[in-house]
């Protein structure tokens, strides 16, 4: 267990398992789910986040890297894994000795994975990854026919999945979507017609589980959803989703300064009046990203209080002036909700941050680095408390 840091991430499992009834409520019983847990759960914990989907039913885990299958592995997660980001070198004979599952779209990828299946004595299963329109990994419709031929060609791999990513995060322009859907059901016949049936047919992702039900296929990969974000502000499900996250530290040194005095780097806040400015131990290291400065706030006793100055790498100030009962030890959020002693309630959510960054929010979540803590809260499971999270407590 980790020292205990007054900078941390909590995350509620509880709301993560509300998420995805969420996703199940939208897509009914016709399709299986696809978690997408890379880049280390968007953050949040990769193995306590698996291990809770896994005990919640998911079909499927999604993961962009070997690593970060491997890291699953390790912590006894027998799960499907899909290695979304491709696979490469010496992470063929990986793809056979873990079971997992790469996506295919070269006959160069095809042989090398054959012969580490030959060569391991086993099956691998494989999901044709198809180029409609994202412009990124994915065979062209075009090249597809050359492709399933090598495919039959090559013993030891089995087509599990066919699979394509949609363009548009969330799906402003549907004409184009669906293009990219039509485009895809033409892939899907042609690997049909030469006797291939994928058991997995999937392109939705948490925006198109909303926007584009005929996407559904077999197989959806919810991912921002999962952590109780919205890939879009146009978009909602019926019940809301619940934030996963929250980023917390505390207060360690307060002081008062008069006016004219400059604060942080490059003095590009200095005080208007006499004030009271805050130091927090946490920066752009942690994950307080430095586009935060003189811009972001986080929630003190209930209210907000606005970074004053630059945000550093380990500590940022904060403008405490019109919070006058603050104290060094008091609890400040940067993300999630606080309510202070006196029933004033704020909530700062990882998409405000990321408007005041002009970013996304995946980007603020993945961005939250490996030397905070993740620490689980409100209700755990037995299974979750077992897994625990490589570098991370438990309570």
């Amino acid at each position: 267990m980790p020292p205990d840091r007054p900078t941390v991430a909590e995350i509620n499992l509880d709301h993560l398992s509300h998420n995805l009834e969420q996703v199940r409520l939208r897509v009914g019983s016709s399709a299986e789910i696809l978690a997408v847990v890379k880049a280390n759960a968007y953050g949040h914990g990769a193995v306590s986040v698996a291990r809770r989907l896994v005990s919640d039913g998911v079909a499927m885990l999604g993961v962009a890297t070997v690593e970060e299958g491997i890291e699953l592995r390790e912590a006894e997660i027998e799960a499907p894994i899909l290695i979304l980001g491709g696979i490469f070198g010496e992470d063929l004979t990986a793809a056979a000795a873990f079971h997992f599952r790469p996506v295919v779209y070269s006959r160069e990828i095809l042989r090398s994975l054959s012969k580490a299946a030959l060569a391991a004595g086993t099956d691998i299963d494989v999901h044709v990854k198809v180029d409609t329109g994202m412009g990124r990994l994915g065979t062209a419709l075009d090249d597809l026919p050359d492709l399933i031929a090598a495919i039959a060609q090559a013993p030891g791999l089995r087509v599990e999945g066919i699979l394509t990513h949609f363009a548009e995060a969330d799906l402003a322009d549907a004409e184009f979507a669906r293009l990219q859907l039509a485009l895809f059901e033409r892939a899907v016949r042609m690997l049909r017609e030469e006797g291939m049936a994928p058991r997995y047919v999937h392109a939705a992702n948490s925006a198109a589980i909303l926007t584009l039900p005929e996407s559904h296929q077999t197989l959806v990969r919810p991912g921002i959803a999962l952590y109780g974000y919205l890939p879009s502000p146009a978009l909602s499900f019926p019940t809301p989703l619940r934030p996963v996250m929250s980023f917390k530290t505390k207060i360690v040194y307060i002081k008062t300064v008069p006016a004219g005095t400059p604060i942080s780097y490059g003095r590009t806040f200095v005080t208007k009046r006499t004030s009271r400015i805050g130091t927090l131990p946490a920066g752009y290291a942690d994950g307080f990203d430095r586009r935060l400065s003189n811009r972001g706030e986080v929630l003190v006793a209930g209210r907000r209080a606005p970074v004053a100055g630059r945000v550093c790498m380990d500590l940022t100030m904060i403008d405490l002036t019109e919070i006058p009962e603050a104290a060094a030890g008091d609890e400040a959020v940067l993300i999630g909700g606080q309510t202070g002693p006196d029933g004033t309630a704020g909530f700062i959510g990882a998409d405000e941050m990321a408007s005041w960054m002009e970013t996304i929010p995946y980007d603020v979540l993945c961005g939250i680095g490996p030397r905070v803590p993740r620490r689980i809260a409100g209700g755990t499971r037995r299974a979750d408390v077992r897994a625990g999270y490589a570098g991370a407590a438990v309570e």
